[in-house]
């Protein structure tokens, strides 16, 4: 959200709650148009392509003409992140807590691929739209016949979502050191013949991989919390370590 920018006016935007003018030329296009043609150039042309004056001109119109329908370009990027999310999975047909979350992870993964920029402007204090809100309900749906906590079920889909950003280039090919890609060949080679300086790496890049860190990672998430509800299940998962002696 940008400085100065007032979360009350954004919500009354994404939540249509916003009055429309009554003074001027009536709009000729809607909301949905205008943050459809502006996720068509993120995904095509890429973030840094959407300006006021290169959406304006994309629809026709001038720049001045853009601010009828939103204020500046907080505004439209929150629409844009509005359209781009969508409406999230239908769970109801998922049967079971772990297979619910990981759907929702393929889902939201699906979603960040179809629009690489989602991920970067997802972050950071700001008001979010019924869509992307929806998105979060519909995880916590996956929790709710689990012996969880209210606020349990929230912090387990936010570690779940948390894993999925975070593993989120590195899912992708070629965007960070441990990934395929044009260099992963070469690192491979300079550390085989540096094995002596480097051999847990050395060894390591020379076993093919049967995972991705995405994967290892939400399986071991997900393994965990499977274990912190069936001992809430069986009545002992707020019990404590037992202490060990001190030494004497």
């Amino acid at each position: 959200m940008a400085v100065n920018e007032d979360p009350r006016t954004l919500a009354e935007l994404l939540w249509g709650l916003r009055k429309p003018r009554t003074r001027g030329p009536r709009p000729a296009f809607d909301l949905a148009r205008l943050a459809g043609a502006a996720v068509e150039v993120a995904d095509t042309e890429g973030l840094e392509a959407v300006s006021m004056h290169h959406i304006a001109a994309e629809l026709g119109l001038t720049k001045m003409a853009l601010y009828r329908y939103v204020n500046g370009k907080t505004e439209l990027m929150a629409i844009m992140i509005e359209a781009a999310v969508g409406t999230p999975p239908d769970l109801n047909g998922v049967a079971g807590w772990r297979a619910k979350l990981e759907e929702y992870v393929r889902e939201l993964s699906a979603a960040w691929r179809r629009h690489p920029w989602l991920p970067s402007v997802t972050v950071g204090d700001r008001v979010m739209g019924p869509n992307e809100t929806a998105w979060t309900e519909t995880a916590l749906s996956a929790l709710t016949d689990t012996p969880l906590t209210e606020r349990e079920r929230l912090d387990a889909v936010m570690m779940v979502s948390h894993h999925i950003r975070a593993t989120h280039s590195a899912a992708t090919q070629g965007t960070q050191t441990w990934t395929d890609g044009s260099a992963a060949p070469v690192m491979r080679d300079l550390l085989l013949l540096n094995a002596d300086r480097f051999p847990l790496l050395a060894t390591t890049v020379a076993i093919p991989s049967t995972t991705t860190t995405r994967e290892f990672g939400l399986r071991a998430l997900l393994d965990g919390l499977e274990r912190t509800i069936t001992q809430r299940a069986h009545g002992n998962g707020d019990e404590q370590p037992a202490s060990r002696p001190g030494p004497r």
